[in-house]
């Protein structure tokens, strides 16, 4: 019997390629449908409750003011009147209308004119430790705050901007997101990115994958003139003059973006969860920090300067033992290196994250879990906003004025 025909390597490769990049293509397609259905939801749900709606009480709390006030500047017309709902019932004020409270009873906590906003990189160069959650979830709280902020997506994979409902891919393009400035295509400042969200004083400088290709242009552009490492500082602090807080997501790897993101911030969060391994990245982390910084700094002449960098213990369940000792450990050795709150792990996170939101809009408010889950985010962001305002000498001022500092 002959033997059969052997079949060139073009022959035998291109079926089974050609098969193969039709997979990837459908997997593709059947995603971008799964993503198309999940901001489809988001949105009609967005549509539905107008956004969050707080209490005349709970209006009181975040204004430090008494109901009865907010009633007599409303009946004198110094505040717009409520909306009531069929019942009689009010419906309850928006964002923008807390906020208008806050400007007509002076309660903005901004930051003084010559105090320098916080530029604060949420990161770790491990993937997994909830680094896009924490840095939306602390926007949002900044924002719900009454300060003005500012969060830059500069991470390819663009989780923090699908937690604001976009699609990255189909609703975002390139030359809207830091590519376009980084590459030094534009030179008129990062203005042009920052586009307002669904909530009152927080912008986004979105991200989709064609960010990536930063990485290698810029890795490329630096070899001539490593000063071009200094464009993200340069646009991110230009930008920043107009908020109080710039919260960035860097990607979770040493590249030239998060080179760039080092140098760009003046404050650093880094998010570790409490497992021995974890720890063991956020230890390598810290040495890989020391030694980029230095280089900055000593080889390059570039200035690093941050008004601190904190540990926030990330993803802990209070009945596992070896996390709460875990976490011991860290608040012992780090001290007021690390937070002293530590966020505990909730299905709220992933369940808010199924319609695109973030468990500050997901609609669970009745449940026991997602109480806990609020008042641990209120806990935790509230130490975090402690360490922001202590960076700013108006605030120290005052609290030596009031014998508190």
């Amino acid at each position: 019997m002959s033997a059969a025909p052997k079949l060139d390597a073009a022959t035998e490769e291109t079926p089974a390629a050609d098969a193969s990049l039709e997979r990837i293509r459908r997997l593709v397609r059947v995603a971008d449908g799964i993503l198309s259905s999940m901001r489809q939801i988001a949105d009609e749900r967005q549509r539905e409750t107008s956004g969050r709606r707080y209490k005349l009480t709970e209006v009181s709390e975040m204004l430090d003011k008494s109901v009865d006030a907010i009633r007599r500047a409303e009946a004198a017309g110094l505040l717009p009147q409520p909306e009531f709902r069929p019942s009689g019932q009010r419906l309850g004020y928006t964002l923008a209308e807390v906020n208008r409270m806050r400007d007509h009873f002076g309660r903005r906590p901004w930051r003084a004119a010559d105090d320098e906003p916080v530029l604060l990189a949420v990161q770790n160069f491990k993937g997994g430790v909830g680094k896009s959650t924490i840095a939306v979830h602390a926007a949002q709280h900044l924002a719900e705050r009454g300060y003005r902020v500012l969060i830059v997506d500069a991470d390819s994979q663009a989780s923090t901007t699908t937690l604001f409902g976009f699609n990255p891919d189909r609703d975002i393009e390139v030359e809207d997101t830091l590519l376009p400035y980084l590459i030094g295509d534009r030179a008129d400042g990062l203005g042009y990115a920052a586009r307002a969200t669904h909530w009152d004083g927080l912008d986004l400088i979105p991200a989709n994958l064609g960010l990536y290709s930063a990485e290698y242009i810029i890795s490329q552009q630096v070899k001539g003139n490593v000063a071009l490492l200094s464009r993200m500082k340069t646009g991110l602090r230009e930008v920043a003059r107009n908020y109080d807080v710039v919260v960035i997501d860097p990607p979770p790897a040493l590249g030239m973006i998060s080179l760039s993101v080092l140098q760009a911030a003046n404050a650093i969060l880094i998010p570790t969860p409490p497992s021995s391994i974890d720890f063991a990245s956020t230890a390598a982390y810290l040495s890989m920090l020391e030694e980029v910084v230095e280089t900055l700094v000593e080889t390059l002449r570039l200035p690093v300067a941050y008004s601190f960098v904190s540990l926030l213990a990330t993803k802990i369940t209070p009945a596992k033992g070896a996390h709460e000792a875990m976490r011991e450990v860290m608040g012992h050795c780090f001290g007021r290196d690390i937070l002293p709150t530590a966020l505990l792990d909730s299905a709220e996170f992933d369940t808010a994250s199924v319609e695109m939101r973030t468990v500050y809009e997901h609609d669970g408010a009745t449940t026991k879990t997602h109480k806990r889950c609020r008042n641990n985010l209120a806990a935790v962001m509230g130490d975090l906003e402690t360490q922001i305002r202590r960076t700013w000498p108006s605030y120290r001022a005052a609290l030596r004025a009031e014998g508190i500092a």
